[in-house]
């Protein structure tokens, strides 16, 4: 039981209030008003009518301030899945601890020590604050491709559209030089069932921006299996990276050239496969026809 007077937290007020600076808690524990309790009265005459009672209708906000179902690039981004308090907390971390801790808890603590926040600040980032942590990463590399196209953008403007895949594949890749020696724990981390779909997600996003970014403008099915196969080819590449010794990893980039060159090499012979076979059903029933069978 609390005593009266006692002042009471919900959920959002204690994150907000764990996730400031330490110093600022008491002065604004102090600040807080104090109401006194009033006694309840059952006079008739205090009662509202039922007039005033009613409900008021609810306002639509204007209709260029309703949420979208759709996204578009002429459009704002919508909000990531990161808030404002979240977000120093999990830089800090990943920038300044990550490299020499891993993806850990103690890279968390140590941020949150560095921006004098509470010690138990990580644990309002969710039930998996690690997993919360290897996120931020997949996010904001995504997020900052574009940045890098930008700077490399004299590279770029020679390029034809697969090797445009191939250098922001591999500038992507780069981001993970710094954090390469904890990788394998992230991605043990991602393989758990319920980190799985989030991890996944973030692949396909990640394939593609990589495609946006290179001039992709398919309309037909390829479109699904191009981010689909540079999803496959990312992921071993990837993996491949962890155990890469050689200076620059450079084997690595041969090693993800060669994987791209190989999926189209296969997307042109799926492609003459399928016009074959189409060109061979057609033939075969216009001859059927000119035998009689209705077809």
């Amino acid at each position: 039981m609390t005593s009266p007077g006692a002042v009471t937290y919900s959920g959002a007020a204690a994150r907000r209030i764990l996730l400031r600076p330490a110093t600022t808690v008491r002065s604004l524990s102090r600040s807080l008003p104090t109401t006194a309790a009033r006694p309840l009265t059952t006079s008739t005459s205090t009662l509202p009518s039922r007039q005033q009672t009613s409900p008021q209708p609810q306002q639509r906000p204007p209709r260029h301030l309703q949420s979208r179902t759709y996204h578009s690039t002429t459009h704002p981004s919508p909000p990531g899945p990161f808030t404002q308090a979240e977000t120093p907390l999990l830089t800090t971390a990943l920038t300044s601890h990550v490299p020499l801790h891993g993806f850990t808890l103690t890279s968390l603590t140590l941020a949150a020590r560095d921006l004098s926040l509470l010690p138990i600040s990580p644990s309002f980032l969710g039930p998996s604050p690690v997993f919360r942590l290897i996120h931020y990463h997949l996010y904001s590399t995504r997020t900052t491709l574009s940045s890098l196209t930008a700077v490399h953008s004299a590279s770029l403007s020679g390029l034809s559209p697969p090797e445009k895949v191939e250098l922001l594949t591999w500038l992507r890749l780069k981001q993970n030089e710094a954090i390469i020696p904890h990788w394998q724990q992230a991605l043990a981390v991602m393989a758990q069932p319920s980190h799985v779909p989030t991890a996944v997600k973030e692949l396909a996003l990640l394939a593609d921006e990589i495609y946006y970014l290179a001039g992709d403008q398919s309309v037909d099915p390829s479109w699904y299996t191009k981010r689909g196969g540079l999803s496959g080819i990312y992921a071993a590449a990837e993996l491949f990276m962890t155990t890469d010794k050689s200076e620059g990893f450079q084997e690595t980039r041969r090693f993800l050239r060669r994987r791209l060159q190989e999926a189209e090499e296969l997307a042109g012979v799926a492609k003459s496969v399928g016009e074959w076979i189409g060109f061979t059903a057609s033939a075969g029933v216009n001859v059927l026809r000119s035998k009689g069978v209705r077809i």
